[in-house]
């Protein structure tokens, strides 16, 4: 263990040395849209550049799943150019990671709020507000650190259910995790509606396709994504009126850049400031407590599970083959899906808990499979030694095949656990903050990959050795 655990720091060292090392070979001089033939130009999947550049030829994609991986493929060279809007980065951002705004683009976008289909009186409500309220001071605020507008006064109804927000964006000035809260220019627009109307303020971040069937379920009231408001998305949802209008922007390396922060710099953006290593912590806890609960819940399951394998009735045979066809047959994050937007959808119960459910119906299969297995392995002699010893059929199975059985299953039984553990690093797609969620919030603010992911490598690790330690303990007693 010690040497697989030292072979793991080795490789995460060759992969920090590596990207620490980063050389920005130059900057391109481009201006308009024409230079960018031949060029690779990286964008994010399913936005609107993406699909505007798959129809140019002379143009070669990289598509990634967010900005902070858009922006770390040209810094790393495997793209020339990141398309993206032009509110993307602050000026301090683009200084400190070595990028520089190459131009914008002439097309503009009208940015609005996504509200559910039908939700007139809230959409009127909003509107109002946006109609009346500061926005240029909030924007510039965020945008160019001008002094903040002031917010009415304002009172909150008591009982009044909380505005439900989802934001899909995480990312400077437009909205992100600060100091255990979230920030931008599209947060503090929400907080100051949600207040005018007094209702509670309260913000959930998810991708954009979780976000929009949210909203769609009525899980969520409001979507902000610095969201385009186009004909196509007008059929899924309503828009408010427009609260700020984009430009493409094109971002390449700057080559007079002399930022190149060091390991313990990068360390410090990524734990200390604003206190992000509370958000690994959070998270970790969070992981713990969805792993724990998961495997408890299907280690019981499991158990009625096995009991209905062996039984004699054959429609209790055919109902756990049917199941287990079932969970094995469908992806975790599928399932995952449709318990939390449909099954559970207007239940009221919490996501942490429609994740332990989830995971302990998958685990439930498996645990009942491996049950089973060891207690046939168990002789049948040694059964009928305890029976003709005078023991009970309940004694015997407790005292004589049990414990045979604990010892054969158990290592089957721990690779289980930790690959529950592992299958949790998805509960990001509905809105928990679980330790891989934590880490890709502070990766996308501070667009570092390495660090963040290595200390989810590392933390990953430890659990599955903790809880496979934990099982040799408990069950083996040694």
């Amino acid at each position: 263990m010690i040497k697989t655990f030292c072979r793991i720091l080795l490789l995460a060292s060759v992969l920090l040395l590596s990207a620490c090392s980063n050389d920005s070979g130059g900057s391109l001089d481009i201006r308009s849209e024409a230079d960018l033939s031949g060029l690779t130009l990286a964008t994010s999947n399913g936005s609107y550049y993406h699909n505007k550049f798959s129809k140019r030829e002379d143009v070669k994609l990289f598509v990634t799943n967010n900005e902070a991986d858009g922006l770390l493929a040209v810094r790393q060279g495997k793209a020339d150019v990141y398309v993206a809007d032009d509110v993307l980065l602050s000026g301090s951002d683009m200084e400190r990671l070595g990028i520089r705004l190459a131009f914008r683009g002439e097309e503009t976008f009208d940015v609005a709020f996504a509200l559910p289909k039908g939700n007139d009186e809230l959409r009127e409500k909003l509107d109002s507000f946006l109609a009346s309220a500061p926005l240029e001071k909030i924007i510039a605020h965020w945008v160019s650190d001008a002094p903040l507008a002031e917010e009415d006064e304002y009172e909150i109804i008591p009982g009044a259910a909380p505005l439900r927000c989802v934001c899909c964006v995480d990312v400077s000035p437009v909205s992100f995790m600060g100091d255990g809260e979230w920030l931008g220019m599209e947060p503090d627009i929400l907080r100051r509606f949600a207040h005018s109307i007094g209702r509670p303020f309260e913000l959930k971040y998810q991708s954009l396709a979780s976000g929009i069937i949210a909203l769609q379920t009525g899980q969520m009231d409001v979507l902000s994504s610095c969201l385009f408001v186009t004909e196509e998305r007008k059929k899924a949802v309503d828009f408010s009126l427009p609260y700020y209008t984009c430009h493409p922007g094109y971002f390449v390396l700057d080559k007079n850049s002399t930022s190149r922060p060091g390991f313990m710099d990068r360390l410090k953006l990524n734990l200390v400031t604003d206190r992000r290593w509370k958000m690994i912590t959070d998270g970790l806890l969070e992981t713990v407590k969805i792993t724990l609960l998961s495997i408890l819940l299907g280690t019981v399951l499991g158990a009625g599970l096995c009991a209905m394998r062996r039984s004699r009735r054959g429609w209790l045979r055919r109902t756990v083959q049917l199941y287990d066809g079932f969970i094995n047959g469908i992806p975790t994050l599928v399932l995952l899906l449709i318990m939390f937007y449909v099954v559970f959808a207007s239940t009221g119960l919490n996501a942490s808990m429609i994740a332990v459910v989830t995971f302990g119906l998958c685990f439930a299969s498996a645990a009942g499979g491996i049950f089973d297995n060891a207690i046939s392995g168990v002789p049948a002699g040694q059964t009928e030694a305890g029976l003709a010893l005078g023991f009970s059929p309940l004694k015997t199975f407790t005292g004589i095949v049990l414990p045979q059985a604990i010892k054969s299953g158990l290592p089957l039984f721990a690779g289980q656990c930790v690959a529950l553990l592992k299958s949790t690093s998805i509960v990001g797609y509905i809105s928990i903050q679980d330790v891989t969620r934590a880490s890709d919030l502070i990766r996308s603010r501070t667009f570092d990959a390495v660090i963040p992911l290595l200390i989810v490598t590392v933390l990953y690790f430890v659990l599955a050795w903790i809880i496979r330690k934990l099982l040799n303990l408990l069950l083996l007693k040694k």
